[in-house]
Parts: C-alpha cells; structure tokens; sequence
C-alpha cells in the first residue's frame, strides 16, 4: 500500500518560512538537517508528530517560481489544509497578522477560505460540514 509520507511546499525563504508556518499556522518542526545550500526541512500538524510531514522547499528551481506567480496572479492555492472550523481558524489567523485573499465562504458541502503564507504561495483552508 503506497502512503503519503512528505509532501512539499515552495517556498522562497525557508527561515521565513518555518517562522510562518510555526509561528502562525501552529505546525511543529520535525526535521532540520542541512541538504546542499539548503535544509531538509520539515513541518507536521502538533495533531498528528507522526503523520505527513511538509518539507519547506526552496523555490530555486528556475520553474518554480514562474509557477508560483503564475497560481497567486490566477488566485489558484499551492495546497490546502483542513481545520475543524474555517470561521474560528480565520479569526485566529487575522489576530496573528496573516493576510486572506479569500475569506471564509461557504460552498454548501464545504467552507474554504485563502491566505498568503508570505513565501510566495496562496494557501487554502477547508473544513468538510
């Protein structure tokens, strides 16, 4: 059986961005080992320390970053978190500075809302009623 293990994120700054994505989002840091002029850098939800972790990747490549402006220009997430309650986690996020390009907005079977997570991505947040 296949298993998600890591999954990544771009992102343009990687002390930034774990500063982000802890500070902020709530996430924990799993792994921090060097790897080249980078860091093999990881993230996991404080819910589950063992489950998917999210690698904070550098955006170097030079696809990547036409690619990420190309999503924000067109509106378009990189990925999506769930929460349990997109109103209450918006709120939260708005105390702590974060910016929403979309706020909370109910779909009927789902309520999403949009955010920039300041490394060069829009981020979706979604919570299945």
């Amino acid at each position: 059986m296949i298993r998600i293990n890591v999954t990544s994120v771009l992102v343009d700054d990687q002390a930034k961005a774990l500063a982000f994505y802890t500070e902020k989002l709530g996430f924990i840091k799993k792994t921090d080992e060097p790897a080249g002029e980078a860091r093999w850098l990881t993230v996991v939800s404080p819910a589950s320390p063992d489950g998917v972790e999210l690698l904070l990747e550098p955006d170097g490549h030079p696809a990547a970053r036409p690619f990420k402006e190309a999503l924000v220009a067109d509106g378009i997430p990189f990925t999506q978190f769930a929460v349990d309650d997109v109103y209450a986690e918006v709120e939260r996020l708005k105390g702590l500075g974060v910016e929403f390009t979309q706020d909370a907005t109910d779909y009927g079977p789902v309520v999403t809302a949009v955010f920039d997570d300041t490394c060069g991505n829009l981020i979706q947040i979604a919570a299945m009623k």
